[in-house]
């Protein structure tokens, strides 16, 4: 096996590493686990993140009957006072409605489990979930195609530079052109399909008001990409460019999908 297969495997397996840390630690990956109530195991999903029309279901098995379940909810960054409903047992199942909130508008939950001896609460603290608008496939997965492969070639550019290789200017540019159409095209695109406008990062809410970070992470990233590109179109033997733009990369990368993401705060809006 030569060289080259040996950087693109490596490159690969390090960009899907990347992939699966950032989905599975960001704000909107559903919380799971199990309780114990007496005699019965409970195992439970909290979602944090829908984009249906309607009020956004939340269910698990409990097909004995015997165990009750409280959700508690208000709205997030508001005045609301906490409003408790029980939860409805419905074929074999304890549900829970979150009432729907237009794009970007956040709840906060916490349900509590009974048997009527026993009672526990499925998280310590509330769970925020945050509602949103449906993405059509045909914009959403060549995002998500556009920017895996904007990391891969990143990685794999760092690596060819590590390595001393003759291709780094030819995979800087087709990084350059991944990130420009999956994230500064395609990802405003997303943005407004999902949360009602295409760009809600810096300086759209302000000079000191930093928005959202995943405009504008996407929008750093780019720009030391660029810079690269054009380092090197000018000197091919800058290649340390590439390499900062490549760690730039992954450092964006590490940071939790939707981390500081569009929100609506209902305590700066008129009561």
């Amino acid at each position: 096996m030569n060289k080259n297969v040996i950087l693109w495997i490596a490159a690969l397996i390090f960009t899907l590493g990347s992939a699966y840390y950032q989905r599975t630690t960001g704000p909107t990956y559903p919380i799971r686990g199990k309780v114990q109530i007496g005699s019965e195991t409970i195992k439970y999903k909290l979602i944090r993140t829908y984009g249906g029309p309607d009020n956004a279901e939340i269910s698990f098995n409990e097909p004995s009957g015997k165990i009750k379940g409280i959700f508690t909810y208000k709205r997030f960054k508001s005045y609301d006072e906490w409003t408790e409903v029980p939860m409805m047992n419905m074929g074999g199942k304890l549900v829970a409605y979150v009432p729907h909130q237009p794009p970007a508008g956040k709840v906060e939950y916490l349900i509590t489990l009974t048997d009527g001896t026993n009672t526990v609460a499925l998280a310590e603290e509330p769970v925020i979930i945050r509602f949103k608008g449906d993405v059509p496939a045909f914009v959403l997965l060549p995002h998500i195609l556009l920017m895996f492969l904007a990391m891969l070639f990143s990685t794999r550019t760092g690596f060819e530079v590590i390595a001393k290789g003759s291709r780094t200017f030819r995979y800087s540019l087709f990084t350059t052109v991944f990130l420009l159409i999956g994230g500064l095209f395609l990802g405003p695109v997303v943005q407004k399909y999902a949360f009602g406008a295409y760009w809600t990062g810096w300086p759209m809410k302000g000079i000191f008001n930093f928005g959202d970070m995943t405009d504008n992470k996407t929008a750093v990233a780019f720009i030391f990409w660029l810079v690269a590109l054009y380092m090197l179109w000018k000197n091919p033997e800058k290649r340390g460019w590439a390499l900062v733009a490549a760690i730039v990369l992954f450092l964006v990368y590490m940071i939790p999908h939707s981390m500081l993401g569009s929100e609506i705060d209902h305590t700066a809006l008129p009561q």
